[in-house]
């Protein structure tokens, strides 16, 4: 009899013709691919993407000896690194800054988010008419790598905060085709404007999220024995997943619903309240925590999605205009749902990652598209800074404990050499041992090397 390899598993032809005619896809197929060119020191990542430009000077590299409008009203604290201070709304990261090799010279060199976005995601700088054509590097990894253990290889959680207005998806495969895209937890929000939201001066911190993918949630009338049948794995996928269909995992799809184990992947109910509050009941912690559950399933490649947010609206794009309704930055940035949340969340997925012995595995990526100015603006916020920021790695085979680059007095441009997205981009690549002088082909048959530009930081890796 004939038989197929899938994900590690072999399936006879009689088991792949169950499915009907759907064939399954390439999210679940591995993708051809040539030997790497270096050892890989991760398995898996996890992407913090904080889509608007996070300030790097209230966060990760503050100015105590700046002017005023610089430094602005936030104290500094010492951390596990001799002499490196995070500002005081990073208590919880300063305490395991040896776990972290954090880059303070990260520069897209790009002040529009659209295309600083397009960059970061990707790796590949592009005008603003491309930038939905290059693929996420997540949606790379899962056409090089394929899937594991029946997760798609890209998943987003959520996958709905796009820049705006209006809102656009930059969360794609380009032109590796939808089959990549991003297997998005939640794929359009109630209102994907972010700013048509309550846009309160003061709102919650506190939100119990629901994370659950309805995509995943099989009807009552049909349980997984029924699902094989045929005819009802027809039924079940033409009224239930038409969301999976328009994100273009509409043939993966019974391989999520037939497995009870991706299910449970996806259930925050199954962890300890304790370990719930460490995370914080934001929604940056309950996203953070599916991300450790997923890569604790066997995901390959999670982004944790938080940027643009209807409660919130420009979580990180703090200009403080008088549409966004924020306080002084030096305030907003002491809120649960800013970087005081991002830093409980971060610094409890990092230490849970390490008790569960992930860590070593798991390379975790703090991102961003660029700093915000050095100088606080009249209405008490920070402008866009391409020139500068601060990004963090930590885990899979990262050198921990250390600081790469640095900024002048005033946090506004690199002392050193400065980090690009595609610098990034080829590190996260280097770590899972994804040679970026591969070809891929798009669907006209047209080659594309995996990274045309970039370089490994050096001294990141072990």
């Amino acid at each position: 009899m004939t038989e197929s390899r899938v994900g590690g598993d072999w399936l006879s032809r009689r088991d792949v013709l169950r499915v009907g005619s759907l064939a399954l896809s390439a999210c679940v197929w591995p993708g051809a691919t040539k030997a790497a060119t270096a050892k890989p020191t991760a398995t898996s990542v996890i992407a913090l993407t904080m889509l608007g430009g996070v300030t790097h000077i209230d966060s990760f590299d503050p100015k105590p000896d700046a002017p005023d409008e610089v430094r602005g009203t936030l104290g500094t604290i010492a951390t596990r690194l001799p002499g490196v201070h995070f500002t005081e709304v990073m208590p919880r990261l300063a305490a395991i800054a040896d776990r972290l090799a954090l880059v303070r010279s990260f520069a897209s060199g790009n002040n529009d988010h659209f295309m600083s976005q397009a960059y970061v995601l990707s790796g590949r700088p592009v005008p603003l008419s491309q930038i939905k054509t290059e693929p996420n590097v997540g949606s790379i990894v899962a056409r090089v790598q394929g899937a594991r253990n029946q997760l798609p290889g890209y998943i987003a959680v959520p996958g709905f905060t796009f820049p705006g207005p209006p809102p656009t998806n930059l969360f794609t495969a380009g032109w590796l085709g939808r089959t990549y895209d991003p297997f998005a937890v939640i794929p359009t929000p109630e209102e994907p404007d972010f700013t048509k939201g309550a846009n309160l001066f003061n709102p919650a911190s506190e939100v119990d999220e629901d994370l659950r993918p309805q995509a995943l949630e099989l009807p009552r009338d049909i349980d997984v024995d029924r699902l094989a049948q045929r005819s009802q794995l027809r039924k079940v996928l033409d009224d239930r997943l038409r969301s999976a269909e328009t994100d273009g995992h509409y043939s993966s799809a019974f391989n999520l619903l037939a497995s009870s184990q991706v299910r449970d992947a996806f259930d925050l109910g199954r962890e300890p309240e304790g370990l719930r509050s460490a995370y914080g009941r934001t929604k940056i912690g309950g996203r953070c925590l599916l991300a450790r559950r997923l890569v604790e399933a066997g995901a390959r490649f999670v982004m944790v999605d938080y940027g643009y947010d209807p409660d919130y609206g420009n979580l990180w794009d703090n200009h403080n205009a008088v549409s966004q309704n924020h306080p002084h930055i030096c305030e907003m940035a002491k809120r649960g749902y800013h970087l005081a949340g991002i830093d409980r969340a971060f610094a409890a997925l990092i230490t849970d990652l390490e008790s569960r012995g992930l860590l070593e595995s798991t390379l975790v990526v703090f991102l961003t598209e660029f700093g915000r100015t050095p100088k606080i603006n009249a209405r008490g916020g920070r402008d866009h800074w391409s020139n500068a920021g601060s990004i963090f790695f930590s885990g899979g085979g990262t050198k921990q404990g250390q600081v790469l680059g640095g900024t002048d007095k005033q946090g506004a441009f690199p002392t050193s050499r400065p980090y690009s997205p595609a610098d990034v981009a080829a590190t996260i690549y280097r770590a899972l041992g994804i040679a970026t002088d591969q070809r891929l082909y798009d669907l006209q048959h047209r080659p594309h090397f995996v990274l045309p530009h970039g370089e490994a930081i050096a001294g990141m890796l072990a």
